[in-house]
């Protein structure tokens, strides 16, 4: 059972139950006071039987709408009708029980009289009082079911956005981290024959073994310093290039290839093999907040940089906003020659 359909059986469940509890103050509430001011066990078991017997015919009105008539006939169009014939014929029968009952007690003084008639109206309006009440919790119920499922479409569709984005980023990897062994080829062909295994680990991961919702973070970290060993292949002498990621003591897990998308924009956009540049790479646990950050060198004479911008920086963005909605923040800025790409998710323990 999902955690959406447990808190709607919760809520319906509480509703339920304060109904229960809200009869029982009714019938019992006499019978209570009634002991508690000293009347004999035989006046307050009377008592009890009275208000009981008054109020049965209340309860079965109120349980027959609650269960039945409401939602089987007031939630649909073509039934209204009979759900409206229904208890108006329930209310004649009680008043005319009433009314029989009274005049068999032949030669009732006028006063009586009136009495009489006050007691139907006033049994008539608490019928009505009943049957609205059932209506309303229905509602309510009715309302909650609705959200929830509401809830569930929501869910459902952002889960299938977050595969859709999952499989497009994928291709996007494959393409980049192919285009990076083809250039490394042309630097030193040996080394990168021998990297073409750390490449086959780093697809492996990113097809197979990433293909859940949540990886456990210390696969996700092996994954993104095999990406970065193999980027450093592509690096002169003039890049420098730290990379700090530390795994918290506690297992933590973490929607995968999360970060690879600021890795890769930071290899592409902050190294260039005729300027001093550098890329530098932390991860750490702040808290009980994720903290990634990403800062590379910024070329601001490059009227094409783009560093900002790339499929995989969108998709990162939007399966933040999925996956954690509220719970994360995400900021990029540039200063001093440096962008600085920051992630950090709260509460990821």
């Amino acid at each position: 059972m999902t955690e959406i359909s447990m808190n709607r059986n919760n809520k319906n469940a509480v509703i339920i139950l304060a109904q229960i509890l809200i009869w029982a103050w009714l019938i019992l509430t006499p019978w209570t006071i009634s002991f508690m001011i000293g009347n004999s066990r035989h006046e307050s078991m009377r008592i009890l039987l009275i208000t009981f017997t008054h109020t049965l015919p209340l309860l079965i009105i109120y349980l027959a709408n609650f269960l039945l008539l409401v939602p089987e006939l007031m939630f649909r169009k073509k039934k209204i009708l009979w759900f409206l014939l229904i208890n108006a014929a329930l209310i004649i029968i009680l008043d005319a029980a009433i009314y029989v009952q009274k005049i068999l007690n032949a030669n009732l003084p006028v006063e009586e009289q009136t009495r009489m008639y006050i007691a139907i109206v006033g049994f008539s309006f608490m019928i009505i009082l009943c049957i609205a009440t059932a209506v309303g919790m229905r509602y309510i119920m009715r309302w909650n079911d609705l959200q929830i499922k509401i809830r569930e479409k929501k869910l459902k569709s952002a889960e299938a956005e977050v595969r859709w984005l999952k499989y497009q980023l994928n291709p996007h990897f494959l393409f980049n981290t192919l285009n990076n062994i083809s250039s490394l080829t042309q630097i030193d062909a040996d080394k990168a024959q021998e990297n073409i295994g750390q490449l086959s680990d780093l697809l492996r991961y990113a097809i197979y073994d990433s293909n859940q919702q949540r990886v456990e973070l210390e696969g996700e970290v092996e994954f993104m310093n095999n990406y970065i060993s193999l980027m450093r292949l592509r690096c002169n002498e003039m890049t420098t290039i730290e990379n700090d990621m530390k795994l918290p003591g506690k297992p933590v897990k973490i929607a995968p290839l999360l970060f690879i998308s600021l890795i890769e924009n930071a290899f592409k956009h902050g190294v260039n093999s005729r300027r001093e540049s550098f890329v530098r790479i932390r991860l750490e646990l702040v808290g009980n907040d994720l903290v990634f950050t990403c800062e590379n060198s910024y070329f601001s004479n490059n009227s094409l940089n783009r560093i900002g911008s790339g499929i995989g920086l969108e998709n990162m963005k939007r399966r933040l906003e999925l996956l954690y909605h509220d719970n994360y923040e995400y900021i990029s800025v540039i200063k001093d020659e440096t962008y600085t790409a920051k992630v950090t998710i709260r509460n990821i323990t």
